[in-house]
């Protein structure tokens, strides 16, 4: 295990490495190519570019929400997801990947139903759920998914 972690930043998308024993600390730091904060306990809205740096190439796990504009039960887990992402972060990054736009993303997933939530470590799929859930369950699905 090094002593750094490579972080996507996740307003530029720029790999930043990061200590990975002040990950736990309120303020988890800045970019160093655009100085926004690294973690601000809001979701990531990701595309087919940004996607493969926050997804792949970061070194902490990432959440996303695959959903689209006219979804009811998408809206309506919006701010369960929004609330997660306060709780989950540093630990968790926490993104949001509208169907509509990035139809090539939705593809390369096989989402067959929104919201569908998926878990990624290094690119990799370890968890997946489909339908609206709070926040709390959010969090618990998404803690129960990393501890297997």
């Amino acid at each position: 295990m090094t002593d750094a972690l490579i972080l996507a930043c996740p307003d530029c998308n720029t790999l930043n490495r990061f200590p990975r024993d002040k990950l736990a600390a309120a303020n988890a730091g800045k970019c160093g190519q655009c100085g926004s904060p690294l973690f601000a306990g809001h979701p990531v809205a990701l595309d087919a570019r940004s996607f493969e740096a926050h997804a792949a190439k970061s070194d902490i796990p990432v959440l996303v929400d695959f959903w689209a504009p006219w979804c009811g039960p998408c809206q309506a887990m919006a701010p369960q997801f929004e609330k997660a992402a306060g709780r989950l972060e540093p630990s968790v990054r926490l993104a949001k990947v509208n169907t509509e736009e990035e139809q090539e993303l939705a593809s390369r997933f096989a989402i067959r139903g929104i919201p569908t939530m998926i878990l990624l470590k290094h690119g990799k799929e370890i968890a997946r759920q489909s339908g609206a859930m709070d926040a709390g369950a959010i969090e618990r699905w998404t803690r129960d998914a990393l501890g297997r």
